[in-house]
C-alpha cells in the first residue's frame, strides 16, 4: 500500500503566532507538508518562485508588499500557483479584487480547521474553494463587473505592480533611499514613480496617499497612526 503524497504548503502570514498555529494545526494532520513560511509579501514571491508549492497560504495585509500585491505578482510569474487567501477581512473589496487577480480559494481566519484542511486539498486537487458567503458575493460581482485584472483603481486609473510597491512602501513611512533600497532600483527612480502615483491619483502629499492606501486596502489604518 503507497502512501499519498503530502500536499506541500508555503505559509505567507506576518504575526508569528499565527503562523506558528497554522504550522502545528497542518503538519499534525499528516496530510501536508510545510515547506516555507513569508513574514510578508516580498518573501512570499522568492519563496514562490524558489519552492513552488502546491498551495500558498495567503494573508492579505502583510507589511513591504501586501497579499493582494504579491498574489498577482506570483501568478504573473506562474499561472498555474494556486493560492489561497486566508484573512481577517472579507470586505467586499478584497474579495473583489482577490478574485480578479485569480486566487483559487478565500477564507475567513475564524473558519475552522475542517474548513481550512478541506479547502487546501480541494484547491491542491485543481478545484476551487471559497466559503459559502463569499462565494455568494463573488457570483454577484463576477455578473456585474467581469474581466478585472485585480489591480489597484482610483476614478478608472489601474496602478502598475511598481507603482503599487512604492505606494505601500511610503505609505508605511518609509523614505525614498529607503524604498528604492528595499525594491532595488535608483533613487531617482522612486521619485519618478511617486510622481506618477500623485499625478495619477491627483494626490499631492504623503498623507493623501497613505489615506490612499489605507482606503485601496493595501496597508491595514494601523499602519499609520500619525495621520491628520
Amino acid at each position: 500500500m503507497t502512501t499519498a503524497k503530502p500536499i506541500t504548503v508555503l505559509l505567507a502570514e506576518d504575526h508569528a503566532v499565527v503562523r506558528q498555529g497554522l504550522c502545528a494545526l497542518l503538519n499534525a494532520d499528516g496530510s501536508f507538508q510545510m515547506v516555507g513560511e513569508a513574514r510578508n509579501g516580498r518573501e512570499a514571491v522568492d519563496l514562490a518562485k524558489s519552492l513552488r508549492p502546491d498551495v500558498i497560504l495567503m494573508d492579505i495585509a502583510m507589511p513591504v508588499l501586501n497579499g493582494l500585491e504579491a498574489t498577482r505578482q506570483i501568478l504573473a510569474a506562474n499561472a498555474a500557483a494556486r493560492i489561497v487567501i486566508l484573512s481577517a477581512h472579507s470586505d467586499d473589496e478584497y474579495i473583489e479584487r482577490t478574485s480578479e487577480a485569480g486566487v483559487a480559494g478565500f477564507l475567513e481566519k475564524q473558519s475552522s480547521a475542517e474548513v481550512l484542511t478541506k479547502a487546501i486539498r480541494e484547491v491542491a486537487a485543481g478545484r476551487t474553494f471559497f466559503s459559502p458567503a463569499i462565494a455568494k458575493r463573488l457570483r454577484h460581482q463576477q455578473a456585474t463587473a467581469p474581466g478585472r485584472d485585480g489591480t489597484p483603481k482610483a476614478g478608472g486609473v489601474r496602478l502598475t505592480s511598481r507603482e503599487t510597491e512604492v505606494l505601500q512602501l511610503v505609505a508605511e513611512g518609509s523614505a525614498n533611499k529607503q524604498v528604492a533600497a528595499d525594491l532595488g532600483i535608483s533613487i531617482k527612480t522612486v521619485e519618478k514613480h511617486r510622481q506618477h502615483l500623485m499625478d495619477k491619483l491627483n494626490i499631492h502629499d504623503t498623507a493623501g496617499l497613505t489615506r490612499y492606501a489605507i482606503a485601496a486596502g493595501i496597508i491595514e489604518s494601523s499602519v499609520q497612526l500619525t495621520i491628520i
